[in-house]
């Protein structure tokens, strides 16, 4: 999967202009290729972990990944000078003279959009990473897993479909990629072949043994497919939005995300405003994490994708490198935070409710939204008309 995703992103860079506005639409579309991979990743290994156990689900992730490694190797020649080493021997190309010089205060007013939307990138993910966190335990302790009746039926279905269905869609783009590319480069191929091969013998076995079971219990897990899963299934609808009339400036975009991230964690602090203080384990119904993840993807997609976008566009070409490198460095700085402040979880709950602790992460990144919207018109102006 990643190194179609990679395909893909070299396309995207190579015949994409610099500035153009069908950028936040290519990004979306590169994003869901990249989830695409994450969600049957986490499903299998996921399932596998809680299921039969862990050492076998850290393993199948660690065969995946050597796999990975053996489709770049061979496959490398493909990305063609991207990422070869710069021969210092040879002599300086000189500029393009049909690219216009970007005046100097252009160049600094654009690099600091970039800077104020990498720093509020920060407060998104410090809160969207609770996923792997303290969403994760609000899942496994209190949250109603083990189903029954008509309700476990349904859940059997759905997952099975889940399971099913994204992976005949990204086998058949698989294979008509292979039929394009196997003459050239048949030991990738065939490393990729074999990673569905097994991912399909797995898939089947899953499904055939939660069919059959008589308990259904709905793995902590499965709730961390459901962001991959409805990235998959609306990348394609906000590209198409991005590329009609309506298609706001990306400081807009990013107010936007942030509010509805903070909307998906009102929900869980509405969900759990029953749990009493202190209370270790609840049976809080599951509608409230599908709802929060729902949200939390809409926001991902506004915000994500877009932030790529528009790093490519407004970075000087000498250093779109560099800012790329500033905008990764606030998301680390995100999920850094996301990691200390999730782990307050038991202190917070404890003290007052496991609802206030979820209150917290819905108003931060929904005061920070509307700042942003507030800043929009001074950063649509430093953009230079970038849109």
């Amino acid at each position: 999967m990643d190194f179609l995703n990679l395909i893909f992103l070299q396309l995207l860079v190579s015949f994409t202009p610099p500035i153009s506005d069908k950028k936040d639409s290519a990004y979306a579309i590169f994003y869901m290729g990249i989830n695409s991979g994450a969600f049957i990743g986490m499903l299998m290994c996921g399932y596998i972990g809680e299921k039969v156990g862990w050492h076998y689900g850290f393993g199948l992730a660690g065969v995946f990944m050597l796999f990975g490694m053996l489709q770049f190797y061979f496959g490398q020649k493909i990305f063609g000078v991207i990422g070869a080493s710069v021969d210092k021997t040879k002599a300086v190309e000189k500029a393009d003279p049909t690219v216009e010089e970007i005046p100097r205060k252009v160049r600094t007013q654009r690099l600091w959009v970039i800077a104020i939307l990498s720093i509020f990138t920060i407060f998104f993910w410090m809160v969207f990473e609770q996923a792997g966190g303290s969403m994760t335990i609000f899942a496994k302790d209190y949250t109603l897993r083990n189903l029954t009746g008509s309700a476990a039926t349904t859940f059997k279905w759905v997952d099975s479909v889940l399971t099913i269905f994204p992976l005949v869609a990204v086998t058949f783009v698989l294979f008509s990629l292979a039929k394009k590319i196997f003459k050239k480069y048949p030991a990738t191929i065939l490393f990729t072949l074999l990673s569905f091969a097994i991912i399909w013998v797995l898939a089947i076995w899953k499904v055939s043994r939660e069919l059959g079971s008589v308990s259904t219990e709905v793995p902590a897990s499965w709730f961390s497919v459901l962001n991959s899963f409805f990235i998959v299934s609306l990348a394609p609808i906000v590209s198409k939005i991005w590329e009609t009339k309506f298609n706001p400036s990306g400081p807009v975009k990013f107010g936007f995300g942030l509010i509805f991230v903070g909307i998906g964690f009102a929900g869980l602090a509405y969900g759990g405003s029953a749990i009493p203080q202190g209370a270790t384990s609840a049976q809080v119904s599951l509608f409230w994490l599908v709802f929060a993840y729902f949200f939390h993807t809409v926001g991902e997609l506004c915000i994500s994708p877009v932030g790529l976008s528009y790093v490519s566009k407004l970075a000087p070409a000498n250093l779109v490198g560099l800012m790329f490198g500033v905008f990764f460095t606030c998301t680390a700085i995100g999920n850094y935070l996301a990691g200390a402040t999730g782990s307050l979880i038991d202190k917070i709950s404890s003290a007052y409710s496991i609802s206030t602790f979820f209150l917290i992460f819905t108003i931060i990144p929904i005061v920070a939204g509307f700042i942003m919207f507030a800043l929009s018109p001074l950063l649509r102006k430093w953009m230079h008309g970038v849109h």
